[in-house]
């Protein structure tokens, strides 16, 4: 059951995990404080920025702006330069166009962008893409849920073409390589010897040469916001105005794109400044540096993730099995604890694990074990109390029940052994003596049945009890006690053969705790009067008396354990209140039950009402 209960709470912290909402602001605090070493970059940003949209007349002037700057980057020797800018229409000026051309094909490894559109590809003019080495596409992969960037896909179908991305195309171009893709299920790309693993999405392997529309999505590596310069950045117009600037891009892969903040169609949210937008050519130079320095973010296996959150859900089950007390909810937060750990030391490692799944299963488990636990420790608490009742309730039976037998033979003993007695007084009290021994050993024997009756580990016995028989036998052992009190108990007569089946035993003891209550209650020269008789399917007998009698309230409470009425505790009559609950447990037991009647001063009448075919239910 325990186990059960367990799998069911792994099964719903999988399927709650979408409603905790973690895995945001944890991938957020893991991208800005677990990064890996500082590493020198290999790419640089020639900006088009406000600097430089003013003097050449705003949007309208950016092909103008590349026709004078990238030759004079192109003398730097760059290698790579990456445009992301669409060129896909003919300009206003068609000399502008002109010397763009013949500066694309002055630039070495030059790679053009281009956008997807419904109805296909928007590709670069002719001209163009006649000088450029390849043509990436310039897609992000923002998220639908909070339009943050966190990766880019490395392929992006429209129809019957597929583009690689601008940064892989840049990266295989920096290599002098070819892009090959592995036809083994779980490999990846290989650019130039760099291998380029393909993630996990959504629990689904996405296969080389899949026909999707935005295909492997790779997460983007951000720099340390310490220990490392950011990606070197210089205007289109300050290297117009200083050409010296152009040492800067030596040996370099250089994005040329817009930076400029009124160009907002080309601004995203990132990790690292979700409130403040970053321009599309820095994400895809951080593409590339990520590819470059072989920072790849893979999502986790969904069999590795299930392990994981089952040894969540074991060592949460273990706490709560084997810690005691305190120790065990310690230890389910210990746990909790380190479920918020996991996803870090994954992403240590460079593996992205959901936060909300780790989470979401160490509180359902937490919740179910804890639930468990509690219930089970108070059934055992609840378990525990009602047999230190039980002992307690046979202890006080000891006290009060055996007292009357121990007194008798002590009494008679002393008789013999400080008086001259007759042999005929010597006989009677002899059997006296043996008559009570063999009274208290009934009574330890009635005492471990009521015990084990209690317990459950006892069934009743089905005996066929002749009530006339038992009757007799319960008055020959009240009639001492009444005579010293000058008591009478008479019988009426039996109608019948009445019988009954049950435990002879037990409901002897019923019948005489009755009839020793009666005489103990009762005054000096009264009369206690015992009937039997049937009716309505029921065997019922009576004890009346003429004692102290009881009002509504005591009648009401008279079989609660030790509980004695007001007049009963003045009489002055030893008992500790528990021969009435006894007396209840075994009736009902039995199948019987008890009805009271009773005026105070003018006694009280016990009947035993027991069903005449009880032998059919025990």
């Amino acid at each position: 059951m325990y186990a059960g209960l367990l799998a069911g709470a792994l099964a719903v912290g999988f399927a709650g995990a979408t409603f905790f909402g973690l895995d945001d602001a944890g991938y957020y605090f893991m991208i800005r404080h677990c990064h890996p070493k500082p590493w020198r970059t290999q790419s640089a940003i020639l900006a088009i920025d406000e600097g430089t949209l003013r003097p050449f007349g705003g949007t309208g002037g950016i092909r103008a702006a590349l026709a004078e700057g990238l030759p004079i980057l192109a003398a730097a020797r760059p290698k790579v330069v990456v445009v992301d800018v669409i060129l896909a229409d003919k300009g206003a000026d068609p000399k502008v166009d002109a010397l763009l051309a013949r500066a694309f094909c002055a630039t070495p490894n030059l790679v053009l962008s281009a956008d997807a559109l419904r109805d296909g590809w928007d590709m670069p003019l002719p001209e163009f893409r006649a000088c450029a080495a390849a043509i990436g596409h310039v897609h992000a992969a923002p998220d639908p849920n909070d339009s943050v960037t966190r990766a880019i896909p490395l392929e992006k179908h429209e129809g019957q073409t597929r583009l690689w991305a601008l940064a892989l195309e840049a990266f295989r171009l920096s290599r002098g390589a070819r892009i090959l893709e592995s036809t083994g299920e779980g490999a990846g790309l290989d650019v130039g010897g760099a291998a380029v693993p393909i993630p996990y999405q959504g629990g689904m392997l996405l296969k080389p040469g899949a026909a999707v529309e935005s295909g492997r999505l790779m997460r983007l590596e951000f720099p340390p916001p310490r220990g490392m310069q950011p990606i070197p950045r210089v205007s289109l117009k300050g290297l117009i105005d200083d050409h010296s600037l152009a040492g800067a891009f030596t040996g370099k892969v250089v994005f040329v794109g817009v930076t400029a903040v009124t160009e907002l169609h080309d601004r995203l949210s990132t990790p690292i400044s979700p409130t403040v937008q970053t321009s599309g050519i820095e994400i895809h130079s951080l593409a590339f540096e990520t590819l470059a320095q072989g920072l790849f973010l893979l999502d986790v296996r969904p069999d590795v993730e299930f392990l994981v959150c089952l040894g969540i859900a074991i060592a949460m089950g273990l706490a709560f099995r084997n810690l005691p007390g305190w120790w065990a909810y310690t230890g389910g937060v210990g746990i909790l604890a380190a479920s918020l750990v996991v996803p870090y030391l994954f992403f240590r490692a460079r593996i992205v694990f959901p936060y909300s799944v780790s989470a979401s299963v160490a509180w359902s488990t937490f919740l179910a074990a804890a639930a468990y636990y509690h219930l089970v420790v108070r059934r055992n608490w609840h378990v525990e109390r009602a047999s230190r009742a039980r002992y307690q309730q046979a202890m006080q039976f000891v006290t009060h029940e055996m007292r009357t037998p121990l007194s008798a033979i002590q009494g008679s003993s002393e008789l013999i052994s400080r008086y001259p007695l007759t042999e005929e007084k010597r006989r009677q009290v002899a059997q006296l003596i043996n008559s009570e021994s063999k009274r208290l050993a009934r009574m330890v024997e009635v005492f471990l049945n009521v015990e084990r009756l209690s317990a459950g580990q006892m069934e009743l016995k089905r005996e066929t009890i002749e009530v006339g028989a038992m009757v007799d036998v319960c008055l020959e052992r009240a009639r001492p006690l009444a005579e010293r009190k000058h008591i009478r108990i008479a019988l009426q007569p039996i109608a019948g053969d009445l019988r009954l089946t049950g435990d002879r035993e037990l409901m002897e003891y019923a019948c005489y705790n009755l009839l020793t209550n009666a005489v103990k209650y009762s005054p000096r020269e009264t009369e206690v009067t015992v009937s039997a008789f049937s009716g309505d399917g029921y065997v019922r007998i009576a004890v009346r008396d003429q004692g102290i009698g009881m009002d509504r309230e005591e009648v009401k409470r008279i079989f609660q354990k030790f509980y004695r009425t007001r007049k009963a505790e003045e009489s002055g009559e030893a008992g500790t209140g528990i021969g009435l609950s006894i007396v209840q447990q075994i009736v009902e037991r039995h199948g019987g039950r008890i009805d009271v009647t009773s005026q105070p001063g003018s006694g009280s009448c016990f009947t035993l009402v027991m069903p005449a075919a009880v032998a059919e239910r025990l």
